[in-house]
């Protein structure tokens, strides 16, 4: 039995339409996979509302749902293009829904971050993550007259895409160690970490962090054993 890992799929953006993603969740069952662990960052801009779900969204949470019903336990790890997943009718799809997740895998402690959080000098980001995530944006999301609300999901997208590029240019190696070391200290084997895009491996005092390569560029599922 495995443990597979899924970061950065964007479907709906450079993640394309929901096909390919939705044939490998088929797999997952016939794998011998017990876990799936997805890092955040499913959708292209993931607002948890039937007024905001599209037909790619749909076919992925129906393959999550048949992927469930087989045994496979699903967490999820929540990314910073994912609004209010946990407060959602899609929230009993999943095992957990944090903004981390611990688990086992072959004796080995894994934590599982999102990644987007951990940069103290990028500030912008920050400020503009507590905010598109507060409860006022919540309120508004789910009472604003559709069209409107479907003009802002769109503008939110082109906000993510610009926020924080300069921190985007170059992978901020030091913020990660410095706080993959932190965490490792917490009694973790490995820090598991998405956002990036890109796949990177440092061997620090205490353990490993990863970096794991986005879906949408490498089309690939990780698995770990357990």
């Amino acid at each position: 039995m495995s443990v597979a890992l899924l970061a950065d799929a964007h479907i709906g953006g450079p993640g394309g339409p929901a096909a390919p993603l939705v044939a490998q969740l088929e797999e997952l069952a016939g794998a011998d996979c017990e876990r799936l662990v997805l890092l955040g960052d499913l959708f292209q801009v993931w607002v948890a509302s039937p007024r905001y779900e599209t037909a790619d969204v749909r076919r992925v949470v129906d393959a999550l749902a048949r992927l469930r019903s087989r045994g496979v336990a699903l967490d999820y790890v929540e990314g910073n293009r994912d609004f209010f997943v946990a407060e959602s009718e899609h929230a009993a799809l999943f095992d957990r829904i944090a903004t981390e997740v611990p688990f086992t895998a072959a004796g080995r402690r894994f934590l599982a971050v999102h990644g987007d959080g951990i940069n103290p000098a990028d500030r912008q980001y920050r400020f503009w993550r507590w905010l598109s995530k507060s409860p006022p944006s919540r309120f508004l999301m789910r009472r604003l007259p559709t069209p409107l609300a479907r003009w802002v999901v769109h503008r939110t997208e082109r906000s993510l895409a610009r926020t924080n590029f300069q921190h985007k240019v170059r992978i901020p190696e030091e913020a990660i160690v410095t706080y993959g070391r932190r965490r490792l200290r917490e009694g973790y084997d490995a820090l598991l970490l998405g956002h990036f895009h890109e796949e990177r491996r440092w061997t620090v005092a205490g353990g490993e962090i990863w970096l794991l390569d986005a879906w949408f560029a490498s089309r690939r599922i990780e698995r770990l054993p357990s």
